[in-house]
């Protein structure tokens, strides 16, 4: 398991551009195979459950240049351990949570780097902004000072075909571009979190900067 876990990241990396990072999704992955993907070359974690994250930090500290991840929904009253355990905070999918982070991060001292989720297409088992609601929350999102607003997540809708799937990554990117030629003065949008084990390719195609990438690098999990 161990040589397939860094053959399987080599592979990846041959196929992925310099300027795209390599986010390994290690929900329900132990702390010995996320060794053999650190020692393969991976400093990139993506973890979805704060508790299951903490712990993880706990027994990696040892390994120090490792950035953490939060790429799961987040329940409000998880904000603050968010903050505290994660560099990079992927599911950012309101404006209330938006306004509670940057209090936190104020409160905390620091500058958490976040990517704006957002619903291109109507989906019921997806969080994130609609379009509309998004580009309305704009203003009040350029306030937010402590946060480091660095781009878009995207999560296309289940049982699109490739074509439909690359269009959705397509308009993520559109969008990105769009709120980018308005120059807010504290929304970048240099980032596209965009992209999973079985779409990853389309999503790089369409412009992605960051893949989480968790079962074709560890294996088929199973989820309690």
């Amino acid at each position: 398991m161990t040589n397939q876990i860094a053959e399987r990241i080599a592979l990846i990396r041959q196929q992925l551009p310099a300027t795209v990072r390599l986010i390994a999704v290690t929900k329900q992955v132990s702390v010995e195979a996320m060794r053999v993907a650190y020692q393969a070359g991976i400093r990139d974690f993506g973890e979805s459950r704060i508790q299951e994250a903490a712990s993880k930090q706990q027994q990696l500290q040892d390994l120090p240049d490792i950035t953490w991840h939060l790429i799961g929904s987040l329940q409000s009253n998880k904000a603050k351990r968010a903050v505290e355990l994660f560099q990079w905070i992927h599911s950012l999918d309101s404006l209330k949570l938006a306004q509670r982070l940057d209090r936190l991060a104020q409160e905390l001292s620091c500058r958490p780097q976040v990517c704006l989720q957002v619903k291109i297409l109507s989906d019921p088992n997806k969080s994130g902004w609609t379009i509309p609601d998004l580009l309305a929350s704009l203003p009040e999102l350029n306030r937010c000072h402590n946060l480091q607003i660095e781009g878009l997540m995207a999560i296309p809708p289940l049982d699109l075909n490739d074509a439909e799937i690359l269009n959705f990554f397509e308009q993520t990117r559109d969008l990105a571009d769009k709120i980018r030629q308005q120059h807010w003065s504290n929304l970048q949008m240099h980032q596209l979190s965009m992209g999973m084990s079985d779409d990853y390719q389309l999503a790089v195609q369409a412009g992605a900067t960051m893949v989480r990438l968790g079962r074709i690098i560890f294996g088929d999990r199973i989820y309690q």
